[in-house]
């Protein structure tokens, strides 16, 4: 068994925000990041992948509105179960691919996963998070009608944003240790997680999604990983992202990402649970983690690229 290395891949690192979404789409762009996350398996590291969902869960929930009446309604406690079933076949397949290119026979895994969350999280009345695709001006009018919640995104469009709670466990964490530990890949928290809450002992889904970054942190400990990976569409986490006087960073220590955090650099919607889940596994464990795109992981690695979140 090597050491464990949690890779977490953003939504639009495997869907991008702007161009045709499509399962093709997704093959495509998963591919290229199995070719980079391949430099850690050649290092001997065990691996466990978690992903985003926020572009598919989206496009689920929209086929089943087309669809009402001609079948059933799915809620968005499913979507995000059949969200982990999609990209977790995209990503298994794909490095599986990639593997045997290169003559490298490793088990891959999908693991279904559920995450403990409180069932009065105030994020539940407060709907942060984006799913779905991009939408213009004259899209939304008839999508609220209908209950959904929208955010601009300046530069993009709109988002229809829900609830994100806060994830307090992983249901099936030590199955996935066990695993990684008999050198399984194990694709596992597609989307943040499943959520679910807890009465008199048994488990219930919710409507909701989580953040994938904040589930991919507690994740990390519960396997005991030593190396963080968030892979996103962004290089290097920045202060004044956008601005004229926007500093890109090499490195933070988890003092400065509190700080940072603090001043509000980093967007709640966008880099802010990115930096937050780095920096809590990095407090936790005392291992470093790195936020970069999937093409700078190798000089990231070697900290010659992304940003390094450190002690």
């Amino acid at each position: 068994m090597g050491r464990i290395a949690l890779v977490a891949l953003g939504g639009h690192a495997l869907l991008p925000k702007r161009g045709q979404a499509s399962i093709r789409s997704q093959f495509l762009h998963t591919r290229r990041a199995m070719g980079h996350v391949l430099r850690l398996v050649e290092e001997g590291w065990s691996l466990v992948i978690t992903h985003g969902n926020g572009p598919q869960v989206g496009h689920i929930l929209i086929r089943s509105e087309a669809a009402a009446g001609k079948a059933y309604a799915i809620p968005l406690s499913v979507a995000v179960a059949e969200s982990e079933g999609e990209i977790g076949y995209v990503i298994q397949q794909s490095l599986y691919n990639e593997l045997a290119a290169h003559r490298i026979s490793r088990p891959i895994v999908t693991v279904l996963t559920q995450v403990l969350v409180e069932r009065r999280d105030p994020a539940f009345a407060s709907p942060t998070k984006p799913i779905g695709p991009f939408l213009s001006d004259a899209e939304v009018p008839r999508r609220r009608r209908k209950g959904a919640t929208f955010a601009h995104f300046p530069g993009y469009g709109w988002r229809r944003i829900v609830p994100s709670p806060r994830p307090l466990e992983i249901i099936e964490g030590q199955t996935v240790r066990r695993l990684a530990e008999e050198d399984v890949i194990v694709i596992a928290a597609g989307g943040g997680g499943i959520p679910v809450y807890k009465v008199r002992g048994r488990l219930h889904g919710v409507d909701a999604v989580i953040d994938k970054d904040l589930a991919s942190s507690v994740l990390a400990k519960d396997v005991g990983a030593e190396l963080l990976l968030l892979l996103t569409d962004v290089r290097k986490v920045a202060l004044d992202y956008g601005k004229p006087t926007q500093v890109d960073l090499a490195s933070m220590t988890v003092a400065q990402a509190r700080e940072y955090l603090a001043a509000g650099h980093f967007p709640e919607g966008s880099m802010g649970p990115k930096v937050e889940g780095a920096l809590q596994f990095v407090a936790a464990s005392g291992h470093r983690a790195i936020i970069t795109t999937p093409e700078a992981l190798a000089g990231a690695l070697v900290g010659q690229d992304g940003t390094q979140i450190t002690p």
